[in-house]
């Protein structure tokens, strides 16, 4: 098997860490917070991502956004100082100009690069039921196959840039109907219906919804599952790609509204937070 690297150990990276290690790989790990990678108990704990990428045959990041990905790839101490060979495996969302830049990089140093961008939390991880958006060249899924099988299900896309210009569509799709349940849940409610039965009605046409029951009809907005500066980044990398395009996206602005109005007190709560400026 080969020895993976994984750059990133916030929630995500984190799970998928467990995961891969429950699965056999040897593992080296990165984070700019060394302590929150060595709290895992792991693998080995590199000083920098060059560091963690030298020994390993497979790299993946997960990372906040596009100026983190850069840095860790690009900058000084980065995974492009030790990739030659290397398959390289981006699972940020940072957009497609991130992931074509990193792409025409990779190959300038000898190394393969996928774009691999993923829907699904923490729960899906652990179960291995993420869906993976994978961009690249189809050889170098091929080789990436035995890890990201792990983790989930893969969805080839196409070429670099892709798979990011997917996931932000998922993500709007997202912000766009988690905004029109908290609507809906309160004008249920206002016009004298129980809670319970508006949401048992909105989760039929939206069954991701029932994720976050406890969220919409209790108030319990942690553990979080994604964030809503998570989600309000990605609305806002969205709404500059349909708008370059001249895409008209009034929900997709709309719904990024209501997240930013819900920020300043539950930034690092889940989405389901939305239900509190639905009114």
């Amino acid at each position: 098997m080969p020895t993976i690297a994984i750059l990133g150990t916030g929630k995500m990276g984190s799970a998928m860490a467990r995961r891969l290690a429950g699965s056999g790989f040897d593992l080296s790990l990165w984070n700019r917070t060394s302590s929150k990678a060595e709290e895992l108990g792991l693998g080995h704990v590199a000083a920098t991502p060059a560091d963690a990428a030298r020994n390993a045959e497979v790299v993946i990041s997960s990372l906040t956004n596009d100026e983190a990905v850069r840095d860790v790839y690009l900058g000084e101490g980065g995974v492009l100082d030790s990739a030659a060979g290397k398959l390289l495996i981006d699972a940020s969302t940072a957009g497609p100009a991130v992931a074509e830049e990193l792409g025409r990089a990779a190959q300038a140093k000898g190394a393969r690069f996928l774009e691999a961008p993923v829907i699904g939390s923490v729960p899906a991880v652990e179960s291995g039921r993420l869906l993976i958006l994978v961009g690249g060249a189809r050889t170098d899924l091929e080789q990436a196959r035995p890890v990201l099988d792990q983790l989930g299900e893969t969805l080839y896309v196409g070429d670099w840039g892709g798979a990011q210009r997917l996931k932000l569509i998922a993500n709007s799709m997202l912000g766009i109907s988690s905004a029109a349940a908290a609507e809906l849940l309160r004008a249920g409610t206002t016009i004298g219906l129980e809670p319970e039965q508006v949401f048992s009605i909105l989760v039929r046409f939206t069954p991701g919804l029932a994720a976050r029951e406890a969220g919409f009809l209790r108030e319990q907005y942690r553990p979080t599952m994604f964030a809503v500066r998570d989600l309000v980044k990605d609305l806002d990398l969205g709404l500059r790609i349909y708008g370059e395009k001249g895409a008209r996206t009034p929900l997709t602005q709309e719904a990024r509204q209501l997240f930013t109005e819900v920020m300043p007190e539950s930034a690092d709560l889940d989405i389901s937070a939305i239900a509190r400026v639905s009114g």
